[in-house]
């Protein structure tokens, strides 16, 4: 059964904060803001001033691929992140740092390697992978970590 629970989600057009219920999430809402899809299935570039907000402000897991421009892996990798986020939007919120243009927030979360993924929860790092993973690994490693969680 799917909660009545009011979660809050950050939009990916204006990164304001929404609150709706968590059984409308499926339901493609819009932003109460600027009125955008709040749930677009596609994974949304953040900066270093934005990756906190989102951090701190979404009560859905966040999963942050990062990535640099000059990776041949991160480049091949990335249709299989967008495919994995069109299928696993409701579940999960999808996101990009670029860690060559975003150098604090790979700091911060201590990159080591790219691409590597992290799944945030409640702001506090809840399971992390290096490497390019395919589509299938990719969807199973994310549900069975999802899985896990409490909302």
């Amino acid at each position: 059964m799917v909660s009545q629970n009011p979660v809050h989600v950050i939009c990916a057009s204006c990164h304001k904060q929404n609150r709706i219920p968590a059984s409308k999430l499926a339901q493609q809402p819009l932003c109460g803001h600027c009125r955008q899809l709040l749930v677009s299935g596609k994974p949304v570039n953040l900066n270093d001033n934005q990756f906190q907000r989102w951090l701190d402000k979404s009560d859905l897991p966040l999963l942050v691929d990062f990535w640099a421009p000059w990776c041949g892996p991160c480049l091949q990798f990335a249709p299989v992140f967008e495919q994995t986020a069109l299928t696993m939007a409701t579940r999960c919120q999808f996101v990009k740092v670029d860690t060559q243009a975003n150098q604090l927030t790979a700091s911060r979360c201590q990159i080591r390697s790219i691409p590597t993924l992290v799944l945030f929860y409640r702001a506090q790092e809840v399971a992390r992978v290096s490497g390019a993973l395919p589509g299938s690994q990719l969807s199973h490693w994310l549900a069975q970590q999802l899985s896990g969680l409490r909302a």
